[in-house]
């Protein structure tokens, strides 16, 4: 239970942050930083004596059981390294952002990097490729609004990451479904134990492409490098944790996981030594070309992938073990030096190289926690760079191919190392050596000082005692090559090929050191004529132009071009059908009943009344008759269901367009004859068509096999005897949830379309009508029998609508029906005000909206109990004497169905409803003109985002 419950805790944290940061400010990241320092001890406590001997730690839980999806959870020794990346690392960083920034609030930042930190353990333990893909979006997602919330400066790097990284995700989807499909399993244990990947080679080959797309969008390798550079917007925290130590390793653990079965592939092998040392070369040129050491750290990052996406490509046990502790390895130095430069940024007022000269002597700490890292970075002993570096060059020498190979490829990985020798000097030389120009200048405080002192040193600790990480290594190649084999970890192995190629590193990167100037003078210019931010740019606004222009077909303020292009292609597919001439069932035994043709005739008799009528008022009216009709019929048809909802949405359909009407002219602008006939052309064909295939296709089929399950097993499956309401919120409730979403989500558009709009500050048309001297202005009067009626009738109507609400399991109700009733309960209190003032319903519709979707997201939580997700759960409450209620979570289901239907009713009332004066400016009334009736309505968002709509 170790894995489940350390993803749930980690989940807890991020829900817990903004209640710590409310009470201990920045100092959340000592706690935080306990508790993953906790999480990640836990872990290591429980793992050894599991993953001795080849063993692993699993945990299981049905998720989608129906299509063969669990929740499944697995720990092998790939696992634990990354785990040691993501909490080890993760609390450092947490400890480092207690001190990093200043006193204040930072829930969000908590929120989102303990987020991330769930997603990405999440990741690393995924045994079901449907999890691990779920997991990889959700570091996505946390990247792109970590990066974003820097300031306006850093929207477009968010959302040119957000693109990338997503395109990536969806490569990996695409590699889901393949493996699932050929494979009929998700579980990725077993996809990889199958023997397709040695029996069919072009689904080995197209999944292994897909793998790649993948994994070098979310590690940063060229041409998709870009990215990374451009997230330094983000905070110093957010580039140490997650762009340099956890999610760009993301895709480095990808590749580790799928080495097994593609490591004899071709395509695999050459792309990745190939893409891998060319994105490690060109990382190491853009780097020394940097001046700003954030962006110069980003590049060598770059380049640190490209190395480690190179030696996975290699394939053999050695390269695995070799990409293993340079893993390790790279996060420790890197995070390091990431926030080495956050505390020069912090303490100096700058990261320029150029302003940056002899911090030695007035930060001699910081000095050499920084040439520490670096020199683990370059690759000199006795640091753990430097075994990590020399293994790599072993493997690289063991390159698969001719024997020219190896040695070439060796080469290629010599000349990345020999420019990151000279980058790391450039780091340390650049920033701490030359005179002293800010002699003011402190050493920061020791606590700020000591996750960066703790990752440093321990590079320093694992140099010399490497043999320490000997098992874990051991068990790393095990899980990533199937072989049992033993690695000794040391500083000294003697004089061999991979000693020689780091001393030929060493010495040729001290004379590029020395030679400083003249690389600085040969690099300062560009080295490719167009960047990787350029080209992302012109491809967007090529996408987005494109896109505008297919959009041009339609795209007017007239609903008649926006309907007609759909109206014609449905009537082109009807007259395919009817060329195809297809097999249709007989038609049943008529059951058309008399009343059906009456209620079929004033349906008609209303659309062509609607059609021909001049004023928008008596259209509207005719349309809601329609719409009471159709209602009608559902009713004599057998429907109660239907027809209620019908019936209510029409109600409230109504009400909201006349609020809207009050803005328009009161009758329809005059159209030429010409596009009138077009127009009435393409109406009576659509409708043709429909009308056609209804009567052609609809009408004739008998009750589907879904149908005849629902009736026959409904009851006795959820203990509710009304079929409709146990399809929504049993059966299909995963559709009943996104439906709802979607609908929240119309609600509060309706609120920022209508807030960044001029609607609500009374810019009406000026065709609009005027009724303020008619009879019918006079509010007060006409208002006198609707606000009796009303009084009494709307609190019936929303008590009739929790009645609805209980019963709907077994009798015609339920969530939707029952919000509909009471939304027309609010409604007729909101229209029986006697003013604008007093008319708004002061309820939190915001908070109705997003309680009603968390209540229904829980409770297909709670289904997780029972096996999956939105599985109801049952109870039977005893009564006095042998009765009892049968209590089912479907019916909070409901509940939450009821607010969020409530909520999105009342924002639209309140927000068509009430015209806003702006409180900027209110102009002064002519002499002798009235004054307002109503006072002015509060125009502030910001105010009305925290009372939920409350003026």
């Amino acid at each position: 239970m170790v894995l489940p419950l350390v993803l749930s805790l980690l989940a807890l944290a991020a829900v817990a942050s903004p209640l710590l940061d409310k009470y201990l400010g920045r100092t959340t990241g000592w706690v935080l930083a306990a508790t993953f320092l906790g999480l990640g001890g836990w872990v290591f406590y429980e793992a050894p004596p599991h993953l001795r001997d080849g063993g692993v730690i699993e945990y299981s839980q049905p998720w989608m059981p129906a299509i063969g999806v669990n929740f499944h959870l697995r720990l092998d020794g790939t696992g634990l390294l990354f785990t040691a990346l993501v909490l080890g690392v993760g609390a450092l960083i947490m400890a480092y952002s207690a001190r990093y920034f200043s006193h204040g609030r930072h829930a969000g930042f908590y929120a989102l990097m303990s987020i991330f930190a769930a997603a990405m353990f999440g990741l690393v333990v995924a045994d079901d490729v449907v999890l691990l893909f779920v997991f990889w979006e959700f570091t996505t997602i946390a990247s792109f609004f970590l990066i974003g919330r820097s300031g306006l400066h850093a929207n477009k790097p968010a959302m040119r990451t957000l693109i990338l990284t997503a395109g990536g995700g969806l490569a990996l989807l695409s590699a889901v479904v393949t493996m699932i499909v050929y494979t009929g399993t998700s579980q990725l244990s077993v996809i990889l134990a199958h023997p397709v990947w040695q029996e069919n080679g072009t689904f080995a080959t197209a999944v292994g492409v897909l793998i790649i797309i993948a994994a070098f969008t979310k590690s940063a390798q060229f041409p998709f490098h870009y990215w990374l550079p451009d997230a330094m917007a983000a905070a110093t925290p957010v580039s140490a944790y997650l762009h340099a130590a956890a999610m760009v390793k993301a895709g480095i653990y990808l590749l580790m996981r799928f080495s097994p079965v593609l490591s004899d592939n071709t395509v695999w092998h050459v792309t990745l030594i190939s893409v891998g040392l060319l994105t490690a070369i060109m990382g190491a040129l853009f780097a020394l070309q940097r001046h700003d050491l954030k962006e110069l750290l980003a590049y060598s990052t770059v380049s640190q992938l490209g190395f480690l996406v190179a030696v996975i490509g290699i394939g053999t046990p050695a390269a695995l073990a070799a990409a293993g502790i340079h893993t390790l390895a790279h996060a420790l130095f890197k995070a390091t030096l990431f926030m080495l430069v956050g505390v020069i940024d912090r303490e100096v007022g700058s990261r320029d190289i150029r302003k940056l000269t002899g911090l030695r002597r007035v930060m001699p700490l910081t000095a050499a926690l920084t040439a520490l890292s670096a020199l683990s970075m370059a690759g000199v002993p006795p640091l753990l760079g430097f075994i990590s570096k020399e293994n790599m060059f072993g493997a690289f020498l063991e390159a698969p191919g001719p024997d020219f190979v190896g040695p070439l490829v060796g080469t290629f990985a010599v000349i990345g190392a020999i420019l990151t020798f000279a980058y790391s000097f450039r780091i340390v030389y650049g920033a701490f050596s030359g005179p002293t120009e800010q002699v003011k200048l402190r050493e920061p405080s020791l606590i700020f000082l000591l996750p960066a002192a703790v990752s440093s040193l321990a590079g320093l600790v694992l140099g010399f005692y490497a043999g320490w990480l000997d098992p874990l290594i051991e068990r790393v190649v095990l899980d990533t090559q199937g072989l049992v084999g033993t690695f000794y970890l040391t500083l000294w192995h003697g004089v061999n090929a991979a000693f020689i190629m780091s001393m030929i590193t060493i010495s040729v990167g001290i004379v590029l050191f020395l030679l400083r100037n003249t690389i600085d003078r040969l690099l300062d210019r560009r080295l490719f004529p167009i960047t990787g931010v350029e080209v992302f740019e012109r491809i967007y606004d090529g996408t987005i132009a494109f896109g505008a222009r297919v959009g041009d077909l339609t795209r007017s303020n007239s609903p008649t071009r926006h309907l007609a292009a759909p109206f014609i292609l449905l009537a082109l597919l009807a007259l395919g059908v009817f060329i195809s001439s297809p097999v249709v069932p007989p038609f049943p035994e008529p059951v058309t009943q008399p009343i059906d043709w009456l209620l079929l005739l004033l349906v008609s008799a209303g659309v062509i009344g609607i059609v021909i009528a001049r004023s928008r008022l008596a259209a509207l009216a005719l349309l809601g008759v329609v719409g009471f009709v159709v209602a009608l019929l559902f009713f004599v048809l057998g429907a109660p269901d239907v027809g209620l909802t019908q019936l209510l949405v029409e109600v409230l359909t109504v009400v909201v367009a006349v609020l809207i009407l009050r803005r328009l002219p009161r009758v329809f602008h005059t159209v030429s004859k010409s596009r009138t006939a077009l127009t009435a052309g393409i109406a009576v064909i659509a409708g043709t068509s429909a009308a056609l295939a209804t009567y052609t296709l609809t009408g004739r089929r008998e009750i589907s096999q879904a149908g005849e399950y629902f009736l026959q097993e409904a009851e006795e499956e959820t203990g509710g005897t009304n079929v409709v309401n146990t399809i929504l919120v049993d059966f299909r409730a995963l559709d009943t949830l996104g439906e709802l979403t979607v609908l929240g989500v119309a609600g509060l558009v309706i609120i920022s379309v209508l807030d960044s709009s001029g609607l609500l500050r009374g810019d009406r048309d000026p065709r609009a009508t005027e009724l303020k001297d008619a009879p019918i202005g006079s509010a007060v009067g006409n208002t006198i029998l609707a606000r009796t009626v009303g009084r009494w009738l709307a609190p019936v109507l929303i008590i009739l609508s929790l009645y609805l609400l209980i019963r709907g399991h077994d009798l015609p109700g339920g969530g939707f029906i029952s919000a509909l009733v009471g939304g027309a309960g609010f409604a007729l209190a909101y229209l029986s005000a006697p003013s604008a003032a007093r008319a708004p319903i002061r309820l939190p519709y915001v908070g109705l909206i997003a309680s009603g979707i968390g209540i229904a997201t829980l409770v297909g939580v709670l289904g997780f109990a029972d096996g999956s997700f939105l599985r109801p759960l049952h109870y039977n409450i005893p009564l006095p004497g042998d009765a009892y209620y049968h209590f089912t979570t479907a019916l909070i289901f409901d509940i939450g169905v009821y607010l969020a239907v409530v909520g999105v009713i009342l924002a639209a009332l309140n927000r068509l409803g009430v015209e806003e004066t702006p409180a900027a400016y209110t102009p002064d009334a002519p002499d002798g003109a009235p004054p307002d009736r109503d006072p002015p309505v509060s125009n502030e968002p910001e105010h009305e985002a925290m009372t939920g709509g409350r003026r």
